[in-house]
């Protein structure tokens, strides 16, 4: 793979935070905390791998901007639609001050980064959801950012990515965030008649409305190690129909072990992973 990130080409943000993990207060800047075995390690040898932990293998969050970065070319980046923000139809009671203290936080706007840029060369339409921004949670505004993309690729004919990550719907919006799960379906629908490649991208975590619109609807589905998939959470589905789910019950290794996920991708070969699905698809 490529060096972690360019930052010539890359908005300035993303040299302010690389990572997408933000320090908690009182931590070393030199080290981080592993939340799955709560061991810690040098920040550079996190970086090194990936920010997949060097100890137990639990994988980090990392940010929009960070994972284009390693997927990217060097200097092809060229982010779409960069000023639109979220947006408060309901006049939810503090809506705004949240949505404003998400974005002193993360340096973004919205939960969604479009972007067009290339990859080995090859030209494509990519969408990362940011978890770090409402839990990846999809508003109006990132529906809408995801739909365009998705239009930029049927458009130019490109092939496009989106990788998930999202809690679902955006409660604070109602009925309009909904409305965007109908909306993202129809754009991937037109993308497909025009005989696109789409490959969804699963990583931690990818539940409810993301999941059930254009997260399940690519030609080919990847996922990161121990992402968790699903509409309704785990917990949620126990109580519901009051048994004991499997061991590891929507993971992306019993996704795949049951035909849901073609294959399970790890951070270190994501790049080369894709430019080897778009090489093989030309055409």
């Amino acid at each position: 793979m490529s060096a972690l990130i360019d930052a010539v080409s890359f908005p300035a943000r993303a040299k302010r935070d690389q990572s997408g993990l933000n320090l908690k207060n009182g931590e070393s800047p030199d080290f981080i905390t592993c939340k799955a075995c709560n061991r810690r390690a040098l920040r550079t040898i996190w970086k090194d791998n990936y920010y997949v932990c060097p100890e137990c293998g639990h994988y980090s969050s990392i940010g929009a901007i960070y994972r284009m970065s390693l997927i990217f070319d060097p200097g092809t980046f060229k982010e779409l639609n960069k000023g639109m923000k979220a947006k408060d139809p309901m006049k939810f009671p503090e809506y705004e001050q949240k949505v404003a203290k998400q974005r002193e936080k993360t340096g973004l706007e919205e939960a969604a980064v479009t972007a067009v840029g290339r990859i080995g060369g090859n030209k494509v339409v990519c969408v990362v959801l940011d978890s770090r921004f409402f839990m990846g949670s999809m508003s109006s505004t990132v529906g809408e950012k995801v739909t365009r993309a998705i239009e930029v690729a049927t458009r130019k004919k490109l092939p496009l990515i989106i990788f998930s990550a999202s809690g679902g719907a955006r409660m604070q919006e109602g009925i309009f965030s909904l409305m965007q799960m109908a909306k993202t379906s129809a754009a991937i629908e037109e993308f497909n008649k025009s005989g696109g490649l789409y490959i969804s991208y699963l990583t931690h975590p990818t539940t409810g409305g993301v999941t059930a619109s254009f997260a399940s609807l690519g030609d080919i589905t990847l996922a990161e190690p121990g992402a968790l998939v699903g509409f309704a959470g785990p917990r949620v589905i126990e109580q519901t129909i009051h048994k004991k789910l499997p061991a590891g019950f929507q993971r992306s290794e019993y996704l795949e072990a049951h035909g849901f996920v073609d294959k399970i991708v790890e951070r270190k070969d994501m790049r080369e992973t894709l430019i080897k699905l778009i090489e093989l698809h030309k055409k």
